[in-house]
């Protein structure tokens, strides 16, 4: 990091290039270095870098009203914007359904967790206040979201300020925690839920949150058929709310708008960031089902919860402009003949002696790294083979997300690949080219 920086960084070990404009999958650095953005910057961009719509839009917003605070007034941008959301979602979100705007994914996290708990409040359930969560989970980097997750490495150094409300097992069928097989477990991860809640004082939990394809902890792992649904099945005769993190798999990412539409579920809540602005503006959202919604309506009406910046204007004006662009391009429809093409282009690194397994669902996808390819052995974590792949890959100008501990919160590498959904296939190729070489200067006998 430069002496002269005053930017608090990441990491104070490492040199940041400045990042100067971009244009479609590409970022360009101050120097002219242009590097193929593979990753979305973490699955945020969805429409690609340099659309100069969005910031037209952003300023003409900006030029009528920039900010009004939700305590006084609602805002036209998010309005349209709360309704375009609803109507993307399942059908129980459709009629009757809200949507409460935040300013990330962190947030929209801990606006659904107090609103879990509210909601049972309403519901004249007091003793629920848990929110349940499995193991290898992330859903974000504040306090609340870093109680619900479990992702063993970003909780441990603030473990003494986190609540503990309880998480199962994984759904991981490259690394099945019961050392099962699909379709003979009958999805026991699943079944795990219950047995948690026969074992956990069920009556205090509130709600049980998921990732329906789990992003960066384990690297795109998608359920088996079945699973979403059972899921959703316990949670409904228990009486706990469903939360759905679609924050890095929403907004089109997997092929459809939403991934829980890939198995009909309907959850109650539905969390939404990253893609829904595209990196344009800081944007999260918590789309509210109709039953929940109600219960706030026969009761005090009022959601003991607030943001300054909640619904702003100008970042509503930048989501309703990403939404334009992805209509008007097809991107939705776009993302499963891009992923196919990826796919295919992939296929030789699949083979690799190093490569446990390529997974994922649409535009995300994430490649796994094994010692042993028979075994499923991971590597040691000191060997950090994830982060020297995305180096080697960056050599050759693609970025790509690095992770350990997919295996068992310590061990085990994976890079994420979560393109824009305006990736060509020559695009594609520079990808796959650039693995295969990382590979080999990784593993170099």
């Amino acid at each position: 990091m430069p002496s002269n920086s005053a930017l608090f960084p990441r990491n104070f070990r490492k040199e940041y290039p400045v990042a100067a404009r971009g244009e479609g999958c590409w970022i360009i650095d101050q120097s002219g270095r242009r590097f193929l953005d593979a990753s979305g910057q973490a699955a945020v961009i969805n429409i690609g870098h340099g659309v100069p719509e969005i910031g037209r839009a952003m300023a003409e917003q900006s030029s009528q009203i920039a900010f009004a605070h939700t305590t006084q007034f609602h805002s036209a941008p998010a309005e349209k914007l709360a309704q375009r959301l609803l109507a993307l979602a399942p059908p129980n979100f459709r009629s009757g359904g809200r949507v409460y705007f935040t300013s990330g994914g962190s947030e929209a996290t801990e606006t659904a967790i107090k609103l879990a708990r509210q909601f049972h409040l309403e519901s004249g359930q007091s003793s629920r206040y848990r929110v349940v969560s499995r193991r290898q989970s992330y859903h974000g980097s504040t306090l609340g979201a870093m109680t619900v997750s479990g992702n063993v490495a970003r909780r441990a150094p603030y473990q003494p300020l986190l609540a503990e409300w309880g998480h199962i097992a994984p759904c991981f069928c490259y690394h099945c925690p019961f050392d099962k097989n699909f379709p003979d477990c009958g999805v026991a991860c699943a079944d795990d839920l219950n047995h948690f809640l026969d074992k956990n004082d069920a009556a205090s939990v509130a709600a049980f949150i998921f990732e329906p394809i789990v992003g960066a902890t384990l690297g795109a792992a998608v359920p088996p058929d079945g699973y979403a649904q059972r899921i959703a099945e316990i949670c409904r005769n228990r009486g706990i709310l469903l939360i759905a993190d679609e924050i890095m798999s929403g907004m089109g990412r997997t092929g459809k708008p939403f991934a829980v539409q890939h198995w009909n579920v309907e959850p109650d809540i539905i969390l939404v960031g990253k893609g829904i602005a595209s990196g344009y503006a800081p944007l999260g959202a918590v789309l509210v089902s109709a039953r929940v919604v109600e219960a706030f309506e026969r009761g005090s009406a009022a959601f003991q919860h607030g943001f300054t910046y909640q619904a702003h204007p100008v970042v509503a004006a930048a989501g309703n402009a990403v939404i334009d662009y992805i209509g008007s391009h097809d991107l939705f429809d776009r993302v499963q003949a891009a992923a196919e093409i990826l796919r295919t282009e992939l296929s030789a690194v699949q083979s690799h002696t190093h490569v446990g397994e390529i997974r994922g669902l649409g535009l995300l996808l994430g490649i796994e790294f094994v010692k042993n390819k028979a075994t499923r052995q991971p590597f040691p974590k000191e060997d950090s083979i994830a982060e020297r792949i995305r180096q080697a890959a960056l050599d050759e100008n693609v970025l790509t997300y690095s992770t350990q501990g997919c295996v068992d919160g310590v061990n085990g590498d994976h890079i994420l690949l979560a393109p824009p959904f305006t990736i060509s296939p020559s695009e594609c190729r520079l990808i796959a080219g650039a693995l295969r070489s990382a590979l080999q200067k990784v593993f170099p006998s």
